[in-house]
């Protein structure tokens, strides 16, 4: 799909892109992958399909990340099968470095390492939109990348405490505490922050349906999953696109607050605590749900817009 926006980003202001993605396991990941995939800051590289703790997870996410690049008419985007599920403190118990360079890794672990370490100017980010275990492995397997990229991550409760189980870092904690007390390059956005950017449904109906084969995909599987058992946590008629945020920063850094703080220590109950000694990294406040929806919604209605 040629882009129809009047407008191109100096090269030497564009990001090299990956997304790690649950795309499946409900409906937001699809507007974040579609909003990255418009934006011409924004060269994505490969999506990777992440699991989301349920048996053939990947495979649904990697059959969503497909259908959403028909539907955009980018299918010359690679998407890559990633681990395919939880691999507990058992397999990360080993320091950074201590895994073997032999070890057979899902085919989305050996894209990120490789264009990780693929010598270009652009910087890498790679945003993660689920559990966090296809970057922990190919950090486990391969620790120069730490050094060669920015990882974005929608994840834990941070400096909340917020009485629900957290989705993302709850499908893998072992996989998030070993990324937050390796990490060199995390930006984090919390539960407290990535719920507030808050849709109504009837909003999606006017601004997203009318907008092609994959405005309609998006409503509708929004719509679909809004009334199905899975989604009995929802509100009725809204939600929040909570992985967009992921997109929004690295489109703008300054989209949001952020802090400089030690990165958080994931419990079994997705509880968070402090003072293990792991490295500072940014944490997210809030994001400016204005320019991230709107920037969203002009991109779909000038690319597939009737």
């Amino acid at each position: 799909m040629k882009s129809k926006l009047l407008f191109d980003v100096p090269q030497y202001k564009k990001l090299r892109v990956i997304i790690d993605t649950d795309a499946a396991c409900e409906a937001d990941d699809s507007f974040a992958i579609a909003q990255a995939l418009m934006s011409p800051k924004l060269m994505v590289k490969g999506i990777l399909a992440e699991h989301f703790a349920a048996e053939g997870s990947v495979q649904r996410s990697y059959d969503e990340v497909c259908t959403i690049l028909d539907a955009m008419d980018m299918k010359e985007v690679p998407v890559f099968m990633g681990e395919p599920g939880a691999k507990g403190v058992g397999y990360f118990e080993n320091s950074v470095g201590g895994a073997s360079t032999e070890e057979v890794v899902s085919p989305a672990v050996d894209f990120l390492i490789s264009e990780a370490l693929r010598e270009d100017t652009a910087p890498l980010f790679v945003l993660c939109q689920g559990a966090i275990t296809n970057v922990a492995v190919a950090i486990k397997k391969c620790p120069e990348i730490l050094n060669r990229m920015t990882i974005v991550w929608i994840g834990t409760h941070g400096l909340a405490q917020v009485p629900w189980r957290e989705f993302n870092s709850g499908n893998d904690v072992a996989a998030a505490n070993y990324v937050l007390s390796h990490a060199k390059n995390l930006w984090l956005i919390p539960s407290n922050v990535y719920v507030t950017i808050t849709v109504g449904l009837a909003e999606l109906q006017q601004k997203v349906l009318p907008c092609g084969k994959i405005g309609r995909h998006l409503f509708e599987n929004m719509v679909t999953y809004n009334n199905s058992p899975a989604a009995g946590w929802t509100k009725g008629e809204s939600w929040s696109l909570g992985d967009s945020p992921a997109i929004g920063v690295a489109l703008n850094p300054d989209c949001g607050h952020y802090i400089e703080h030690e990165a958080p220590f994931v419990n079994e109950d997705t509880s968070c605590s402090f003072e293990k000694g792991n490295p500072k990294i940014r944490i997210y406040t809030d994001i400016d749900s204005r320019y991230l929806l709107e920037d969203f919604f002009a991109k779909l209605q000038l690319n597939y817009g009737e």
